[in-house]
């Protein structure tokens, strides 16, 4: 029952890990000041350059900062400008699309020759449930939303599924080359190209490679202009560089601090706290609370093997939301033995000194002991054995304590 995390890496990062490979890519610095992107500008010497806000999100081109600033990448023609524009994203948040309503903050931008292209294209290496090996994905119509084009035309996009036994041939990458429309030499770098890619995609155990755009310049080079990069979790202990290229601070601090524990967590939008037991039950549990009208806040899974301490750091996680206005623990004990959640609901509760309304079901392993646990401990919480009930239950008191906040009354429910 892991949760699966993919690695993100920054663009820059990208970039280096493409010019290591003996990939084209332009010119470019990082920098994390005012003063050092002046510094890179000038480095790079030349006339036009372009800035791009390092934040782990597509679509920043079109975003907007809480600055004022609007864009996430500029074009710009001096060391002046680029310590302008760095000083109106650095530090501050960038909301895309992408990033939800909350935004992500811009703590290194990167500074980069700007390039003049004759054509540009979509390339990317994907692993692929249905063909059960990587697929390139390929496409003349690049540097735009790929899938707009794929919505509006589907045979833009070229799909070559690789034998992963066997691996990309030079044939095969020079047949993808004509399809897309380079020529000349142009045709036969770009194959290259596709070759350093696939072998770069399996040496670092990445999930996803994606250009977008790859270009052709004026003199017929083939160059990466942008690169996004997803690496395998699973495949961390052996690829220590690449994920000691993590930036934290681009992710839900909650999901950080429940990797943590070893707890499974992901953020959502509601407003009732989940704490559950295995994945499906988990799956289930969220969906039958929005039969009931109710919306979760959170996919939580603390595993079969959880200890009193992992849920109350679960807990700890759940009630940082200040959106959350009830939560329901549903413990099927199997292996996970129903007196340690009890006691971790317990130590968290008196901790916490938890405000919001707690619907508890526990059923499997030491029930009764847990149940007695509880029932001695004093806090106040909602038993119940039946998930539907329970459920409707959450639903309820989620309703009126978010109403009680509204109204700036705090409301102490209990059972009649």
């Amino acid at each position: 029952n892991q949760q699966v995390r993919n690695l993100s890496i920054h663009e820059y990062m990208s970039a280096n890990l493409l010019s290591e490979a003996g990939i084209k890519v332009p010119r470019g610095h990082v920098a994390s000041t005012p003063e050092e992107a002046f510094q890179a500008a000038k480095d790079i010497g030349a006339s036009d350059l372009v800035i791009k806000a390092q934040v782990l999100a597509g679509g920043r081109g079109k975003g907007h900062f809480d600055s004022g600033l609007k864009g996430g990448v500029k074009v710009i023609y001096s060391p002046e400008e680029a310590r302008e524009l760095a000083s109106k994203m650095l530090n501050h948040k960038l909301f895309t699309k992408q990033t939800g309503a909350h935004g992500k903050e811009c703590n290194k931008v990167f500074i980069v020759e700007r390039k003049y292209v004759r054509r540009e294209y979509y390339f990317a290496i994907l692993m692929d449930r249905a063909t059960k090996g990587p697929v390139l994905v390929a496409s003349a119509q690049g540097g735009v939303d790929i899938e707009t084009v794929a919505a509006e035309d589907p045979e833009a996009i070229i799909k070559l599924p690789v034998d992963i036994n066997e691996g990309l041939s030079l044939e095969s990458a020079l047949e993808l080359a004509s399809k897309l429309g380079f020529v000349g030499n142009a045709r036969e770098e770009a194959a290259d190209t596709f070759l350093k890619l696939y072998k770069l995609f399996l040496a670092k155990d990445a999930t996803q490679i994606e250009i977008n755009p790859l270009v052709e310049t004026a003199d017929h080079q083939v160059m990466c202009m942008d690169a996004k990069f997803g690496f395998d979790d699973n495949a961390s202990f052996r690829q220590k560089g690449v994920f000691s290229l993590r930036d934290p601070t681009q992710e839900d601090p909650r999901e950080v601090q429940a990797e943590k524990w070893d707890l499974n967590y992901i953020g959502l939008d509601g407003r009732i706290g989940c704490l559950v037991n295995g994945a499906g039950l988990a799956m289930s549990t969220m969906d039958i609370i929005k039969l009931h009208g109710g919306e979760p806040a959170n996919f939580l899974d603390v595993g079969g093997s959880a200890t009193a301490k992992q849920i109350c750091e679960a807990f700890k996680i759940i009630s940082s939301d200040s959106g959350v206005s009830a939560a329901l623990v549903n413990i099927f004990g199997g292996i996970m033995r129903c007196d340690v959640v009890a006691q971790g609901i317990i130590d968290a509760v008196k901790e916490l000194d938890l405000k919001i309304p707690l619907v508890v079901r526990l059923q499997g392993t030491n029930v009764n002991e847990g149940k007695k646990l509880i029932n001695e401990s004093g806090i106040s919480i909602f038993p119940c054995d039946d998930l539907d009930k329970a459920a409707e239950l959450v639903v309820k008191l989620s309703d009126i304590t978010s109403l009680a906040q509204k109204a700036g009354i705090r409301a102490k429910l209990s059972l009649a």
